[in-house]
C-alpha cells in the first residue's frame, strides 16, 4: 500500500485561535467549552475526553477564504497539544463517521467516497489511485466538517 502523510490543522492556527480566540482567517470569535461530544480535535486529531477536557470552536476553511467548499465549524483543545504529522492513520479516528473526498490541484473536488465498514486507508488509496486527487480531506460524515488533510508521501521512510 503506498504511504500518506495524516496531518492536523498547522500549529500556527492553533495558537493564532488559542491566544486571540478568534477564527485567524475570519475573525469570529471562538467560543470555549467542555467537550460535550468526541470531536475530534484538528490539530492533534485525537477525540475529546466529554467532560473532562476544554475545547475551542471556530470556522476554518481548509480552501482559501472566499474559495468553494465554504467554512465550517472545528474544534482543538482549549489548552494546547501537540500537531498530528505522520504516516499513520490517526489512531482516534477509527470508528467515527468519515467521509473521503479527493481534491485536484487547485481544490477541484474529483471524489466523495463513504468510509462505512471499508477500512478507511483503502478507502483513500482507491481516491488517490482512480482520480486525479492531489490530496484528500477527511471529513466527518454526520456533520461534514473537515477533520484532516492526506497527501501522498513520495520520501517516505
Amino acid at each position: 500500500m503506498p504511504a500518506f502523510r495524516y496531518a492536523g490543522l498547522a500549529s500556527q492556527i492553533a495558537d493564532d485561535v488559542r491566544a486571540t480566540l478568534r477564527s485567524p482567517q475570519y475573525g469570529h470569535p471562538a467560543h470555549r467549552e467542555p467537550a460535550r461530544g468526541y470531536g475530534p480535535c484538528r490539530h492533534c486529531l485525537r477525540t475529546f475526553h466529554v467532560g473532562q477536557e476544554d475545547r475551542l470552536l471556530f470556522t476554518y476553511q481548509p480552501f482559501a477564504p472566499g474559495s468553494l467548499p465554504a467554512p465550517g465549524p472545528v474544534f482543538i483543545h482549549a489548552d494546547g497539544c501537540a500537531r498530528y504529522d505522520a504516516l499513520d492513520f490517526p489512531p482516534d479516528f477509527r470508528g467515527l463517521p468519515l467521509v473521503v473526498e479527493g481534491y485536484a490541484d487547485g481544490g477541484r473536488l474529483v471524489a466523495q467516497e463513504w468510509v462505512g465498514e471499508s477500512a478507511a486507508e483503502a478507502v483513500i488509496e482507491g481516491v488517490f489511485r482512480e482520480t486525479t486527487a492531489a490530496f484528500v480531506h477527511l471529513r466527518n460524515a454526520e456533520a461534514g466538517c473537515f477533520m484532516a488533510r492526506v497527501e501522498r508521501c513520495f520520501d517516505c521512510d
